[in-house]
């Protein structure tokens, strides 16, 4: 039992080793940061990128705001010191007094500076900072210029609330030490011109400073509010930006594949459309092998019509009497009827002779048909991808002769109305391929068509000066629901169809800078599809 145990369990060392192997994993595992905490950490990181942006311009604008408001204040003080401090002050008489020039140079100075950093500097802490004091003189100005009147005090409140509006908790505490040394010093040494009377307690200053920190305690709660506001509203635009990021890079790589998967299904669709043509061409060409092996039996038969062993026979007996051939022909009664016998044969063999020539003119037609419909094939093939000036005629009388057999078997009567139009400068190949299928479509919809069978291919120029080819067949016509998917790729009604005809002649027909469409009124009515290229790609 030891043995076995021996043989089977692994030694100590490799046991320690597999578990401190298997130890340094883990911790590597854990020291190794997710991708999740990637992602979190990035998202937290352009959120703070996206508040810090916020931030600065709310402070911006901020300052330019309240460079703004500090001019409007200036003036405002001046006019109170030309108004309201003289009655205030000394009596129901007005006159330009030393409260007038305190407004218009201290309040220039109280104004000038800030409202230049504002403009110059703006968003900086310091601009903000300065503002912030300089306000909250003004506000200890105008008390002075209105004799300390408790209305003006509200100033104070007011200033403190616009200040607030930088969302920062320390600009208030520069505007509340402003606010609190301004009450202190005046009211120890001038409380008239802060609170309007001559004697005041030393510590009234405490109560004003009260009220301002009770409304410093109302603002920083609102200011904490929207600083979180903030930071939420950064946390969903980061986040939106990195949903918009992958859907932008999901879209790159949808596009990607399906330019890929369109760039396959166009190779698929040329391939399967050079295979409609070689199909109708190989169609052709077994019709006309079919006619060259009747012509090539016919001529068998009448070869073997020819009377070689009456030849035969004349010429052994020539051979025979070639010792004495005059005798031969004049005494031996056999010798008498050759000539008879050679003339007769001579008529016969005239008959099969002329029988025999007439199939061979018709298999050298057929031949040469054969090699015509070869030739035309391999000049598209060559000219796949070639732009050149190309009859419009020529192309339809092409499309219909690669048509022409399987039209003749299945009796279908084709008309030609082609009007004087321009010649095409376009590919060959590529045309080619959309007419031959839609020749090829319209004989399939009158396979099941009683009565005529009638395909007729129009082309006109139309209005906007674009070349209009249209096949039209009185067969089994399409269904109102299938008239917006019958170009759709794989989409077929007929049995042993592959639905890339109309799919992949409808891309050609957009590579080439046209359209092809299809109408029908309806089931048994016949359909018209029109192919409209321009005069030049």
């Amino acid at each position: 039992m030891s043995a076995l145990a021996a043989n089977t369990l692994p030694p100590e060392s490799t046991l320690l080793r597999a578990s401190s192997s298997k130890s340094r994993q883990q911790t590597r595992a854990m020291a190794e940061p997710s991708p999740q905490v990637d992602a979190d950490t990035t998202l937290q990181q352009r959120a703070s990128v996206l508040f810090r942006a916020a931030e600065n311009e709310l402070h911006r604008h901020t300052d330019q705001l309240f460079a703004r408001l500090m001019i409007v204040q200036w003036l405002a003080g001046v006019a109170a010191a030309l108004w309201i401090s003289p009655q205030t002050w000394i009596g129901a008489s007005s006159q330009v007094n030393m409260h007038v020039w305190a407004s218009l140079l201290l309040g220039g100075l109280i104004t000038g500076f800030p409202v230049w950093m504002a403009w110059k500097f703006p968003g900086l802490v310091v601009t903000r900072h300065v503002i912030a004091a300089a306000q909250m003189l003004t506000s200890a100005l105008l008390i002075h210029l209105t004799g300390g009147r408790i209305e003006t005090h509200f100033h104070v409140f007011g200033s403190l609330a616009f200040i607030a509006f930088y969302r920062d908790w320390r600009v208030l505490v520069t505007a509340t030490a402003v606010v609190a040394a301004d009450h202190l010093m005046r009211g120890l040494f001038w409380p008239q011109s802060v609170f309007g009377v001559l004697t005041a307690s030393p510590w009234r200053w405490v109560e004003h400073a009260g009220w301002v920190l009770f409304e410093d305690a109302i603002l920083m709660v609102a200011v904490r509010r929207m600083l979180q506001e903030m930071q939420e509203i950064a946390l969903r635009r980061a986040t939106l930006e990195g949903s918009n990021v992958e859907i932008e890079r999901q879209v790159v790589e949808r596009t990607a594949e399906l330019n890929k998967t369109q760039a396959e299904l166009l190779e698929t669709s040329r391939l399967a459309g050079m295979a409609e043509v070689a199909t109708s061409v190989l169609h052709n060409v077994g019709n006309v092998l079919n006619s060259v092996g009747v012509s090539a039996e016919l001529a068998a038969t009448k070869v073997r019509e020819f009377k070689i062993d009456s030849l035969k026979k004349v010429a052994d007996l020539l051979q025979q009497n070639s010792a004495d051939l005059p005798a031969f022909l004049t005494t031996d009664p056999r010798g008498k009827a050759l000539p008879d016998f050679l003339q007769k044969l001579a008529v016969r063999l005239v008959e099969p002779q002329q029988a025999i020539l007439q199939e061979m003119a018709m298999l050298q037609k057929n031949i040469d048909h054969i090699k015509e419909i070869v030739a035309m094939q391999q000049s598209y093939a060559r000219g796949t991808g070639v732009v050149e000036n190309l009859s419009v005629e020529d192309l339809i009388d092409d499309s219909i002769r690669i048509n022409a057999a399987s039209f003749s078997r299945h009796e279908v009567n084709v008309a030609r109305d082609i009007s004087p139009v321009p010649q095409l400068k376009t590919d060959r190949h590529k045309v080619m391929q959309i007419l031959v299928n839609l020749l090829s479509n319209g004989k399939h919809a009158l396979d099941r068509c009683e009565g005529d069978r009638l395909l007729k291919v129009r082309a006109v120029q139309n209005q906007e000066g674009m070349i209009e080819i249209s096949v039209t067949d009185n067969g089994v016509g399409i269904p109102p629901e299938n008239l917006t998917r019958i170009f759709s790729h794989g989409f077929t009604t007929k049995k042993q169809g592959h639905g890339f005809g109309l799919h992949s002649g409808a891309l050609a027909a957009k590579e080439l800078g046209g359209t092809l469409t299809a109408y029908s009124a309806g089931k048994d009515r016949g359909a018209t599809f029109t192919l409209t290229l321009p005069l030049e790609i």
